[in-house]
């Protein structure tokens, strides 16, 4: 199948033709018809599997038509999608920027961690689809920037980091602000007891839409291991960067935001170009990091989970786990980095004696052993 099938208006297929897409991914096959129905959506699909796209190129749809209908331009917000991170929200207005690049349609991105004037003068100048953090969102509602009384499309992505980061709060005080008639798409990689309860009740009749379950690993992505002391995973993490110099891209994740920066610091001493990226950096450094990753100045990105939900690089080569995660979901996220759109990847995983039984759970969850390769370095239990 290819977009052309979809029933998409000719504006945003030449867009998706200028970004060289042209088969839609599963989530994209299953979910663009039924939010081009209005309906509301239930999407269970983990980060990499093109849901942005499944639910902007429907919202810009149906704005560009209802646009042509309306005979005054109206600068009220229309379409509301509510994301966890910085990252992220800046991710998916980029993807708004792509899809809607030959319609009228205009688009803001706010975040906090910022000041709020050049989000604010945007605002100003009428916004059709607002994309927002619900921290920032909620102090614009409060001083009058932000009216939600006219939004007709909602969009509530990656709902299971909204509850890991402690966000559930701000968002049961978000919808009550919006219109009781509009059309909800709510998506997720996960759907623990509370996030089942939340779409519940905020969805109306939805239809429920599953791609590549939360367990599942691309069959693209190579996966290796590697047993070895915590004192001996710099020296590894070294060599196996010299080893693979063809991976121009490198993400590497830490399990602390202390751990990240002295990962990078041990790097760059080895003369390997590199920084790292968490909730603890400015927003400016974060995202001046993430442009050097993405532009290949930076071969070497150190990040934590969260910071790393919103990575997007197309092509990315190489996943290394420094430390094993606590959740084992988020080792499919973590690997789920490379490998995309039908390219390969390869994800090295560091494990020390006292991470053996998130190994455990790692295996058991994804049903696949991890057969550790012998390091070469020093005198390594378990090789």
């Amino acid at each position: 199948m290819t977009f052309d099938k979809l029933n998409i208006i000719e504006p945003v297929l030449k867009a998706l033709k200028e970004k060289e897409y042209s088969v839609p991914t599963p989530i994209q096959q299953e979910a663009i018809p039924v939010a081009l129905e209005k309906q509301d959506l239930l999407g269970l699909a983990q980060t990499g599997t093109g849901k942005t796209a499944a639910f902007a190129i429907p919202i810009i749809q149906h704005l560009y038509n209802e646009a042509r209908q309306e005979k005054k331009k109206n600068k009220e917000i229309k379409a509301l999608v509510l994301t966890p991170t910085r990252e992220l929200a800046i991710q998916i207005e980029e993807s708004f920027r792509d899809y809607a690049k030959y319609t009228s349609l205009r688009h803001c991105v706010i975040f906090g961690g910022v000041k709020q004037k050049a989000q604010t003068d945007e605002l100003r100048k009428g916004v059709d689809i607002l994309i927002a953090t619900p921290g920032r969102l909620l102090d614009l509602v409060a001083q009058g920037f932000v009216s939600l009384d006219a939004i007709r499309y909602f969009v509530l992505d990656e709902a299971d980091r909204m509850l890991d980061m402690g966000f559930i709060h701000d968002i049961k005080r978000i919808l009550p602000k919006l219109p009781v008639k509009r059309q909800t798409l709510f998506f997720s990689a996960t759907m623990p007891p509370a996030i089942s309860s939340l779409s519940r009740s905020i969805l109306k009749n939805p239809r429920r839409v599953e791609v590549t379950p939360v367990s599942s690993i691309v069959e693209t992505i190579e996966q290796y291991l590697y047993y070895v002391e915590k004192q001996e995973k710099k020296d590894l993490l070294i060599k196996l960067l010299a080893e693979k110099e063809e991976a121009s891209s490198v993400l590497v994740f830490s399990r602390t935001k202390h751990g990240a920066d002295k990962i990078a610091r041990i790097l760059c001493k080895a003369g390997i170009g590199s920084e790292a990226i968490h909730g603890n950096k400015s927003q400016n450094a974060r995202q001046k990091a993430l442009s050097n990753f993405k532009s290949h100045k930076t071969r070497v990105l150190i990040a934590t989970d969260i910071a790393a939900r919103g990575i997007d690089v197309n092509q990315l080569e190489t996943v290394i786990n420094y430390d094993l995660p606590d959740v084992p979901e988020t080792y499919v996220h973590r690997i789920g980095r490379t490998g995309r759109a039908g390219n390969s990847g390869k994800a090295y995983t560091f494990c020390s004696q006292d991470e053996r039984p998130m190994l455990k759970d790692i295996q058991k969850l994804t049903g696949r052993v991890l057969r550790p390769l012998n390091a070469g370095i020093g005198e390594m239990s378990g090789l």
